[in-house]
């Protein structure tokens, strides 16, 4: 049994009042799910930003492009969030947290309490050490740096992003479309590499390469170099320097807990939570924050992206009010890179067995199935995202003959 298993007694009845710490997608949804439950008592969220919940998949795609103005990225409309009865304090980050009172302080020194408290604070990007400060170095999280970074992108900008991974592949994306001279670099032989395998990296790369992306890849970052304030370039661990009039650093996350440090919650790469999701009595974490106990996993999973946000909010506000199920989900991400759409379920090793079960890699039109240690662990659709969602059963099915899935998170 997991070691934070048997955390308090569950409640027999509802919480007379929550508290959502932090304003993202996973928290609106925890918000939602207790509605539609018919929770009745007091909602409360606490966001660090000034807006009301946003989505973040467009802001590397579409509010990067300029397809969409900032404002299409809300994740509701002022009507719709004022129907839910919840009370939003905004632009007022958490700054600690009393597990015994669940009492929650903030940065303009409110003292929140509450019966039950969710936290969904998320991550924050990992930073080149040095760049703090650093005039056309950006990050890219939040619909301020969206904005920033399409700013500084007028075109022929020499623009570096460091970083292969999901983010960095998709900013390299649009800023080629928006005109951009675009190099990307990263320690991995091909973008993605990490999450999508071999295989599949490689058709990335050279889609990439055909849309006239600079791929660097396969050495690491040193630093950077500047002039009067402002970066000049990227300096590679071979001493070459890539000239840049803007670089952003897509290097991964960290889950933003600084906030509880004090708190007595176990964090370890996140709020480590029992397989309800539940971190002590009465609290629980949602999201990209949130590392839970996957049952059939058989171990501790986090998971960053957008569908975990929105079921594990939903299971979070189940538990709430009363239900006893673990949360067990089954992986799912995806990602818009020039014509390409990817749609991964399940997880894919970098070593896993490929074959592919529909389409036709050649006409790349294709669903490819990954097998461990005999077992079906993920299905990854290449421009079809239909048959991919109609053999997400075969993943469904090898957790269910797994006792423990090798797992990358």
């Amino acid at each position: 049994m997991h070691h934070r298993e048997l955390i308090g007694e569950l409640r027999m009845t509802s919480p007379d009042s929550v508290l959502v710490v932090g304003a993202s997608a996973a928290g609106l949804s925890t918000v939602e799910a207790l509605r539609r439950r018919n929770y009745s008592g007091r909602i409360t969220v606490l966001g660090d930003e000034v807006h009301a919940p946003y989505d973040r998949p467009p802001l590397s795609k579409q509010v990067l492009s300029g397809a969409w103005e900032s404002s299409r990225a809300a994740l509701r409309t002022d009507e719709a969030l004022g129907a839910l009865g919840a009370d939003f304090i905004l632009g007022d980050p958490a700054v600690g947290l009393d597990v015994a009172t669940r009492t929650v302080r903030t940065v303009s020194g409110r003292e929140l309490q509450s019966d039950a408290i969710v936290v969904a604070t998320g991550v924050r990007p990992r930073v080149l050490p040095g760049s703090e400060g650093l005039g056309g170095v950006h990050v890219l999280r939040s619909l301020e740096d969206a904005l920033a970074l399409r700013a500084d992108l007028v075109p022929a900008t020499r623009l570096v992003v460091v970083g292969e991974g999901v983010l960095g592949s998709e900013i390299a994306a649009t800023a080629r479309l928006l005109g951009a001279e675009v190099t990307m670099v990263g320690p991995q032989p091909a973008p993605m590499a990490l999450q999508v395998g071999p295989m599949v990296s490689e058709l990335l790369a050279t889609l990439h390469r055909d849309n006239g992306v600079q791929l660097r890849l396969g050495v690491g970052v040193a630093g950077l170099t500047e002039a009067d304030g402002r970066v000049t370039g990227v300096r590679l661990a071979t001493d070459e320097v890539l000239p840049a009039d803007v670089v952003v650093v897509a290097i991964g996350a960290i889950p933003t807990t600084a906030w509880l440090a004090d708190s007595g919650l176990q964090l370890d790469n996140g709020v480590v939570c029992d397989s309800r999701c539940r971190a002590a009595d009465g609290i629980y974490a949602v999201g990209d924050v949130a590392r839970w106990n996957h049952e059939q996993f058989g171990g501790l999973v986090r998971l960053e992206n957008r569908t975990n946000a929105t079921e594990q909010g939903a299971a979070v506000a189940g538990v709430i009010v009363g239900d006893d199920e673990p949360y067990v989900p089954v992986p799912y991400f995806w990602t818009d890179q020039f014509d390409v759409k990817i749609q991964v379920h399940g997880i894919i090793p970098t070593d896993a067995e490929v074959e592919i079960v529909d389409g036709d890699v050649s006409a790349r039109r294709f669903v490819a199935r990954y097998r461990k240690d005999g077992n079906v662990t993920g299905v990854l659709g290449w421009n079809m995202p239909k048959q991919s969602r109609q053999r997400r059963q075969d993943v469904v099915d090898g957790l269910a003959d797994s006792t423990r899935v090798p797992s990358v998170m």
